[in-house]
């Protein structure tokens, strides 16, 4: 029977149009982008990990003014490889040519695919050096993966999550085209990282 199709069709085509407007909604939006963030307050730790990625700057600068600020003594750079250059000693060159001394870095590059490989590799490193509290820096949305990744690996150390302010992910992302691909592309990790893909 052809009718009750048809308004069952009506119906769903309703809903889904309330649906749109309703998530299109900057509050909605604004949450939606604030729950990939999970940044904490400094506390004093032993080093900071700045981890890779974070192509403008902003991680290595963020990690660089906590050193300067006292919470850390130096801050590990980890990063992999980009046309035979480790990114480790570019993020570093920056944070010099911005004025920090090279002696707070120590570089570690590695060739790590995903964040969660990534904190394995750093984990084995920190353990190497004795640490048992650090400031993990990183782009403020993806401060919950992040830390997730590196509380799995290693759940008995204490790691607080830094988020660093990215030009990519402004307070109202949705607004710009690069926002609106980050915010994306941070929740696909996300939720394969919860699956375990």
């Amino acid at each position: 029977m052809p009718f009750p199709r048809l308004r069952y069709a009506r119906w769903l085509m309703a809903v889904l149009i309330a649906a749109g407007i309703l998530w299109s909604h900057p509050l909605w939006l604004g949450l939606a982008g604030a729950a990939l963030v999970h940044n904490e307050a400094p506390a004093r730790a032993e080093i900071a990990v700045v981890l890779a990625g974070g192509w403008r700057g902003n991680r290595i600068l963020k990690a660089a003014e906590l050193v300067r600020e006292g919470w850390v003594p130096r801050a590990l750079v980890s990063g992999t490889y980009y046309y035979g250059w480790a990114e480790p000693d570019a993020a570093i060159e920056f944070a010099v040519r911005h004025g920090f001394p090279r002696e707070w870095f120590i570089a570690l590059a590695h060739s790590a695919r995903s964040t969660e490989e990534e904190a394995g590799i750093v984990v084995q490193r920190l353990r190497q050096m004795g640490v048992k509290r650090l400031l993990l820096v990183t782009s403020d949305y993806h401060t919950r993966r992040a830390l997730g990744c590196f509380r799995r690996v290693a759940p008995d150390l204490e790691i607080r999550a830094i988020g660093a302010p990215d030009p990519d992910f402004p307070p109202q992302w949705w607004r710009s085209r690069q926002g609106r691909k980050t915010f994306l592309l941070e929740w696909m990790k996300m939720v394969s990282w919860r699956l375990g893909i």
